[in-house]
């Protein structure tokens, strides 16, 4: 076929390649992360002094902290990514994260500490990430290049997990935005309105895992398995460390644990197995 007969989609200055500005906004952000994961990990008890507001119980603190992270680790790799296929598919649930704690700050406003710098930093950040983390995308994708026939691809099995992962994901996510009276009665640990919108937007951060069910190269998934790992693991080891925090006899408890962990052994599977020269985009 000659280059006059490819369809519109494929064309040269589609070279898939992260653009400047991608790669500028991913560095941008990374140092706002890791204070926080210092902060909320290091000292998850001294929030109402060291953070935008105080939040208990601690453990609520550590699974913000599991969020950001894994926005660490999801920000460095697409920084220094040579293809957009493989840090496409996380920036329009980065998107909806960011926005969704600004929408929260706005409504729980009273609930922050204004006075405190760190909470200044908080409110510019989610107020203005949504729009430029969406127009990054935008731009980007128009040197997104079309799947090719060689490119490797995870079997059938592994994408309807990473999709239903992602869906179940973002509906417990919504359900926690959405009414997060109803169901902080039934959460392992104790919600405030606010802090249940919070956990309710690291929870939609699940709905990139959606991009499984219409792209199956394991190029477009391997980065955001990578930082679901990262998020997850950690997300286990703060309900160790605040366990007394946890409700044992919800039955929402044990399946959370349960689901967090069934999630990283199927993750750490899918890296292993995936891990061959070939894999590797």
């Amino acid at each position: 076929m000659t280059a006059q007969a490819l369809p519109a989609l494929v064309r040269p200055d589609r070279d898939d390649r992260v653009l400047l500005p991608t790669r500028v906004l991913a560095w941008g952000i990374v140092p706002f992360l890791a204070v926080a994961v210092v902060l909320l990990l290091g000292f998850p008890s001294d929030t109402r002094r060291l953070f935008a507001w105080p939040i208990s119980p601690p453990l609520t603190a550590m699974v913000l902290a599991s969020a950001y992270l894994g926005g660490v680790w999801f920000f460095v790799r697409t920084a220094r990514a040579h293809r957009w296929a493989l840090v496409s598919a996380g920036l329009p649930a980065v998107t909806l994260f960011a926005a969704l704690l600004g929408i929260a700050t706005v409504v729980h406003w009273d609930r922050f500490t204004h006075g405190s710098p760190a909470f200044w930093v908080w409110a510019a950040l989610y107020f203005v990430a949504p729009p430029v983390v969406a127009v990054v995308w935008v731009l980007n994708t128009r040197v997104a290049r079309p799947p090719r026939d060689d490119e490797r691809c995870v079997g059938a099995v592994a994408r309807g997990v990473i999709g239903c992962g992602g869906a179940a994901s973002l509906l417990l996510g919504v359900l926690l935005w959405v009414a997060p009276g109803s169901l902080s009665r039934v959460w392992p640990w104790a919600l405030t309105p606010l802090t249940a919108r919070v956990v309710g937007a690291v929870f939609c951060l699940g709905c990139a895992g959606l991009v499984a069910f219409g792209d199956p190269r394991w190029l477009r998934l391997r980065l955001l398995v990578e930082a679901e790992t990262v998020m997850v693991v950690s997300m286990l080891l703060a309900l160790l460390r605040d366990r007394m925090s946890l409700h044992p006899d919800r039955p929402l408890t044990w399946l959370l644990v349960g689901g967090m962990v069934l999630a990283l052994a199927g993750s750490a599977r899918l890296l292993h197995s995936m891990s061959r020269p070939e894999a590797l985009g």
